[in-house]
This record gives structure tokens, C-alpha cells and sequence, in this order.
């Protein structure tokens, strides 16, 4: 005689399926970390010659010429922007992975980055409205709110 052990099925979702404009948050969310990623691989061969630019066009916009930064300025600088997109690009990874978990300070955190990305004209908005329009459906809201 043999003994059959019942199978275990995996248990469903406390809060049942994802919602289908889940994704209308997630993915803006994944653009903006691989947007970001690229930024931060090129920082190093790139950083030093935008902020000069940058001093340049302030120079002009102006109407005085300010004195370039000297070379361990433009260092710190760069480092600085490093760690700033560095601390972007967590924040962006953290609040994905949140949303994708249902976790409830995923909304706000959401909406933040949704309202800066309106700013960055034209990506960014594009992508700030599609994840505004995908945090207020009510069934995302739901999700989020467990």
C-alpha cells in the first residue's frame, strides 16, 4: 500500500493579482533606473566637460564672465553629481520594487517622482504622466493600500 502526499500548491496573494496598470508605474519607474545607470557610466568621461559648458552658458546668460572652476572643484563636483544620481537611482529601485510588493508608502513616493519627472521635458513628462494616471486608478490604489 502506498501513501500519496497531497501536493502543495503555492499560495495565491494576500491581496489577489496584480492589477493590470500596475505597469503604468513599474515600468516609468525601470526607465528612469536604466536612464539613470547610463547617466552615471558616462559621468566619469563626460561630467568634467557639461559643467564647463554649463559655466560658460551662466556666463553668457550673464552678461560677466565667472572664473572656471579649478580642477579639484570639477573634481568634487563630478563626485557630487555621482552620489546624487546614485542616491536617485536607489530611490527609483526601491520604490519600484515597493509597488511591485503592494507596500503602501509606495503611493507617495510614486508621486513625487511622477511630479518631478513632469520637468524633464520631453521623456520625463511623458513618463511622469503615465505613472500619475497609473498610481490614481482605483484598482493600483487598492494594491498599494495593503
Amino acid at each position: 500500500m502506498t501513501q500519496s502526499t497531497p501536493t502543495q500548491s503555492p499560495s495565491p496573494s494576500p491581496a489577489g493579482p496584480k492589477p493590470r496598470r500596475l505597469s503604468w508605474v513599474t515600468t516609468p519607474l525601470l526607465a528612469g533606473i536604466v536612464f539613470n545607470s547610463i547617466e552615471l557610466l558616462l559621468l566619469p568621461s563626460q561630467g568634467r566637460d557639461t559643467i564647463l559648458a554649463s559655466n560658460k552658458i551662466a556666463s553668457e546668460m550673464l552678461g560677466q564672465t565667472l572664473p572656471a572652476p579649478t580642477d579639484a572643484e570639477l573634481q568634487g563636483m563630478v563626485w557630487m553629481l555621482f552620489f546624487v544620481t546614485a542616491a536617485i537611482i536607489t530611490w527609483l529601485y526601491l520604490t519600484r520594487q515597493a509597488a511591485l510588493e503592494g507596500r503602501r508608502w509606495a503611493v507617495g513616493s510614486t508621486v513625487v517622482i511622477g511630479v518631478l519627472s513632469l520637468l524633464i521635458v520631453p521623456f520625463g513628462t511623458v513618463l511622469g504622466a503615465v505613472m500619475l494616471v497609473g498610481v490614481f486608478d482605483r484598482d493600483v490604489r487598492a494594491y498599494l493600500s495593503r
